[in-house]
């Protein structure tokens, strides 16, 4: 397997072994710790999963458990409908389209679609977010710009916004019956599809990546559609954890949703409990590696920040157990900056692991 080619920003991360990647090395403090709740290597029924032949039939039980307490997804868009409402050229021969993408059944979202001037079919990534500007590099929020970015060093990508326009108040197709959150793992699924459509993508070779609201977006999305090739994971919170604020699946919009009761934004509390999903998945013990697992043996990034610290590779111990089972190594990768906010040694971190597992 190569190496990075490691630029200034990346030359910290020396390789422990020349077959491994960056980021992919457990450390020493954590090494063969596991994070609690329900381990992906164990049957409902209480037997181990032993061999790599055993794994399909334990993937599947964690996908029914899970789709079961968040409600069932619409049937998948074989073809989504793509409208283009304007065509500019940007700097470095890039294409840019504004487009109309049938999200789900009876349901659009606008976006960009960025498109290099590279021949023939290229790796394309998906980039959810709040909104598209932000990725396509059209607003002035700093280091959000991932689908700009990755144009620029030749990828399609793909970037739309919140359905409906507000994260807070996700407008969900009338075909849905699931939690929110389920939901943009259904969105994810389709916008890969309408990638995997596009005579300049290579079907193979589609990635996802998202910051924050679009880390749990992207998380989600690339667990749950395993057509993914790979995917990023900028400091979601990749466990869930109800001392941080920040991660905040308890929350109505993403995993709590409950038509009995509303609850009030904030951590877990006497005045403000669990709900919804949530709340179920809590008590039957579910915890967020088992979803993690389900990548296997397909490559993932978790670029931490103030949320997701070195502590957490507990929880990510669980998938790098199952991709040995498969035997694969150097699959689950993890980098830490102190902030939650991307910053540029983060980015470029993000556009290499691309750039390795995506181009041939």
């Amino acid at each position: 397997m190569k190496p990075f080619l490691l630029s200034g920003l990346l030359a910290s991360a020396v390789l422990a072994h020349a077959d491994e990647l960056p980021f992919t090395q457990v450390p020493a403090e954590f090494a063969g710790q596991f994070s609690p709740g329900k381990s992906p290597l164990v049957f409902k029924d209480g037997s181990q999963v032993k061999k790599a032949a055993d794994w399909p039939k334990r993937r599947a039980e964690i996908l029914t458990d899970w789709h079961a307490v968040m409600g069932a997804w619409p049937a998948v868009i074989e073809k989504p409908k793509i409208e283009v409402l304007e065509t500019t050229q940007r700097e470095g021969n890039i294409t840019q389209r504004k487009v109309r993408v049938e999200i789900a059944p009876g349901q659009t979202g606008d976006g960009y679609l960025l498109l290099p001037a590279n021949e023939g079919k290229r790796p394309a990534v998906f980039v959810p977010y709040y909104d598209p500007e932000t990725s396509a590099g059209l607003s002035t929020k700093p280091l959000r710009d991932f689908a700009w970015q990755l144009a620029r060093r030749g990828f399609v990508t793909l970037s739309i916004g919140s359905p409906g326009g507000d994260a807070r108040l996700p407008v969900l197709s009338e075909a849905a019956k699931c939690q929110p959150l389920s939901y943009l793992g259904y969105i994810s699924a389709n916008m890969w599809q309408a990638l995997a459509s596009l005579p300049e993508v290579d079907a193979k070779r589609i990635g996802i990546v998202g910051h924050s609201y679009g880390g749990k977006w992207s998380l989600f999305g690339s667990c749950l559609w395993d057509k993914y090739a790979c995917a990023v994971w900028s400091d979601p919170g990749i466990v869930f954890d109800e001392t941080r604020g920040s991660i905040n699946y308890q929350e109505p919009w993403y995993l709590g949703l409950d038509p009995a009761l509303t609850r009030k934004p904030g951590l877990v509390s006497a005045e403000s409990p669990r709900t919804g999903a949530y709340k179920t998945l809590i008590e039957q013990g579910h915890d967020l590696q088992e979803l993690h697992a389900l990548m296997a043996p397909r490559p993932f990034l978790v670029s931490g920040g103030a949320e997701d610290p070195p502590k957490r590779w507990a929880a990510l111990n669980h998938a790098i157990a199952v991709n040995q089972l498969l035997g694969v190594t150097s699959r689950v990768a993890m980098t830490n900056r102190e902030k939650h906010d991307p910053n540029e040694e983060s980015n470029e971190q993000i556009y290499r692991f691309f750039e390795y597992w995506l181009k041939p």
